[in-house]
């Protein structure tokens, strides 16, 4: 019944676009990750500061973005500017956020790691 002239799915399992490398669904790709992980930091890194309040029930979050996807490199930036504030945070795909108004603070400590700060 399927193949009849104007039949159309109701419900599908299929689960979208795959990915052509891993096999994954698009939006689980694993290759992604994989190459966050090697792409090298530059001798020049800019970051980008920006105040976040939506969707997060009220709450304002500092976001670092246009950060180079390595995730040694991430990891390692949140944790330091976690620690100079004095609050959590998290790693994004080439972000940093850290729960807070801490622009200011933020803007130090990246640069003493050596970072042009915009923003």
């Amino acid at each position: 019944m399927s193949h009849e002239r104007g039949a159309r799915v109701v419900y599908s399992t299929d689960a979208g676009r795959v990915c052509p490398g891993c096999g994954w669904p698009q939006r689980d790709c694993k290759c992604s990750s994989q190459r966050a992980a090697a792409e090298p930091v530059p001798s020049k890194v800019v970051a980008k500061l920006r105040m976040e309040k939506a969707g997060r029930g009220g709450k304002t979050v500092t976001v670092v973005y246009d950060l180079p996807r390595n995730e040694a490199f991430l990891k390692a930036l949140c944790q330091d500017l976690k620690k100079a504030c004095g609050s959590g945070g998290t790693v994004g795909d080439g972000t940093v956020e850290i729960q807070g108004e801490h622009r200011e603070r933020l803007r130090a400590v990246l640069a003493a790691r050596g970072c042009t700060v915009k923003g």
